[in-house]
């Protein structure tokens, strides 16, 4: 029994220094799903002591912290425990999956991994996470604010949204940077440029501000119901008070990184009512005027007029089709020409849009142009207004006449007279008189024995063509030669067309040398220095007359944009690096 007990102990013993002598390295983060304006923290903790820790690239997102390094090493009923955590803070760049890659570090010689670890950055989070009291203060402080003009406007009825960077007295902002856009689903969007960015004071939450204003945006709704506006999140750096001071008794600052999100809104979007919908109704929304007018209403036949229906006012002008055009179908129409003259600001869209179509009359009368009719709705008074044209006469004075009996109340539909003749219909003859048409025959013509002989008759002439092409060929040097040219004159065609304007000519002469190293070398545009050009061409066998002349070229590039220059020299210039290019490609090995 007692052998036993022995027995026993010994094996708790070996199993409790085997349990310690195994080495463990792996990494855990705080959570592995945040948002884009939350912090993450990531532990790489050992059991034991190493070298060489290699963590990975974290290339997906921003360290703003660490490595700090923890240790802890005692014993306790004679076991001793020893652990080690290096550990970092990081903010994601954008939204999405990503997998942290594997830490290593080498233990006893050994070389241990950790697991790789997937983590799903979402949209901006109300409440962010935040350990250090800096940055407690710093988003106190600091406030992201969309101010949205209208939560509950009607289908294509035009929102603004400004978003304004709120920083208390006590708090200085030293820059920030846009981390994630909104995408503005659902909307038609467009950014109202910001000239500057002035610091103006307000209120936020009863409380002294100040503001500046970083966007401004228009957006017209495109479906009805609940919308979803994204956040704006920036990475804004904060300097904030801490309880040091200087010798003169003023708070040190201290700087630390803050996300500021404008936190989601949602925008509730309203049908527009079906009851009192004209039948003519397409969509637009807005406060409009409408009207159709001519260049001209007399004209004579083949002689063109223009008709413009023009739409004006303020309102979704880019979001619905102007009324067609209706007109007799003897005249012509062609396709319009529509134009935009639309400026956005944040009260929405203002100008006007046009459909100008270009009608040819055919026949003299007189032709009505049908009135026209435009309907929209006004937000504002909550109902549909309705507009017609008046009905336009173009009067064709001089042309042909039209094959009907009152050409002067011609319209689009008319019936056409039928005059009786007497010669209607005749006696079917019994008895032709038909005469060939073509008498000759092409069998046994000359054109017959032409296309009999001319293949025989080309084939000395393809022989001759053959030799002098083998020939050419064979001229190596000469082939040489004539591709150096067509080098030359394809990378110095710009240069050649500027000849005469100074800067843009050695601009292009500089580009087109530059251009023909790339090609011939593989040198980057880094590698372009006298020197370098030099040691590869001269590394090549090209001789050092030709690269002598081919630097000068370049230097002459430079200099030409402080001195004067004539055409002359510029012709000069233009020839001698025809001619160098030409010798290098001939000499390059």
């Amino acid at each position: 029994m007692k052998s036993i007990k022995t027995i026993s102990l010994l094996f708790l013993i070996l199993a409790t220094s085997i349990a310690s002598a195994q080495v463990k390295f792996e990494a855990t983060v705080s959570k592995k799903k945040l948002g884009i304006n939350e912090r993450l923290r990531i532990d790489f903790k050992m059991n034991k002591d190493g070298d060489n820790f290699s963590p990975p690239s974290f290339a997906d997102f921003d360290v703003v912290g660490g490595p700090n390094t923890s240790l802890s090493n005692y014993s306790r009923n004679g076991v001793r425990s020893y652990s080690k955590t290096y550990s970092y803070f990081l903010a994601p760049k954008k939204r999405g999956k990503f997998t942290i890659k594997q830490a290593t570090i080498e233990i006893d010689g050994e070389t241990y991994k950790t697991f790789p670890i997937t983590i799903n950055v979402t949209a901006a989070v109300s409440a962010p996470n935040g350990n250090a009291s800096a940055s407690e203060i710093a988003s106190e402080n600091v406030h992201l604010i969309a101010e949205v003009s209208n939560t509950d406007p009607y289908l294509n009825e035009a929102i603004t949204v400004v978003y304004k960077l709120y920083v208390s007295l006590e708090t200085t902002v030293t820059g920030w940077r846009e981390k994630d856009n909104p995408r503005y689903n659902d909307f038609w969007s467009q950014n109202i440029e910001v000239k500057g960015f002035d610091v103006k004071n307000g209120e936020f939450k009863g409380k002294e501000y100040r503001y500046v204003v970083l966007k401004k945006v228009v957006l017209y709704p495109q479906k009805t119901g609940a919308l979803k506006l994204e956040p704006l999140v920036l990475d804004v750096s904060v300097e904030v008070p801490t309880k040091r001071r200087d010798i003169f008794g003023r708070p040190l600052m201290t700087k630390v990184p803050k996300i500021a999100t404008a936190g989601s809104r949602t925008i509730n979007v309203k049908p527009l009512p079906e009851q009192g919908k004209p039948s003519d109704f397409k969509g637009a929304v807005g406060d409009f005027s409408f009207k159709v007018t001519t260049s001209k209403t007399q004209l004579n036949a083949t002689e063109s007029l223009q008709a413009k229906i023009e739409v004006a006012g303020k309102g979704n002008l880019k979001l619905f089709e102007l009324p067609k055009l209706n007109v007799p179908t003897s005249l012509e129409v062609y396709e319009p020409e529509h134009q935009e003259n639309v400026r956005t600001n944040l009260s929405g869209m203002q100008g006007n849009i046009s459909d100008t179509y270009t009608i040819v009359p055919q026949f003299r009368g007189k032709y009505p142009i049908p009135s026209i009719s435009f309907s929209y709705f006004n937000p504002k008074t909550e109902s549909y207004k309705r507009m017609s044209s008046d009905e336009i006469v173009i009067d064709v004075l001089e042309g042909p006449t039209a094959a009907i009996n009152n050409a002067e109340n011609t319209t689009a539909n008319v019936k056409q007279s039928v005059n009786t003749n007497a010669n209607s219909f005749a006696f079917i003859k019994t008895t032709t008189d038909l005469t060939s048409v073509d008498t000759s025959q092409f069998f046994k013509s000359k054109g017959f024995w032409s296309l009999i002989l001319l293949p025989f008759l080309a084939i000395p002439l393809a022989i001759v063509i053959r030799r002098k092409t083998d020939e050419r060929n064979a001229d190596v040097q000469g082939n040489r030669t004539r591709k150096a040219d067509r080098l030359a004159k394809k990378y110095l065609g710009e240069a050649k067309k500027a000849l005469g304007q100074k800067e843009t000519f050695y601009l292009a002469l500089e580009k087109a040398l530059h251009n023909y190293l790339k090609a011939k070398l593989n040198i980057e545009t880094s590698d372009f220095n006298k020197e370098k050009i030099e040691e590869l061409l001269v590394k090549r066998n090209v001789e050092a007359t030709v690269v002598s002349d081919f630097i000068s070229i370049l230097e002459n590039c430079e200099l030409a944009r402080y001195t004067p220059i004539t055409q002359v020299t510029m012709k000069n210039d233009y020839d001698k690096a025809a001619q160098t290019i030409s010798l290098i490609d001939k000499q390059l090995k």
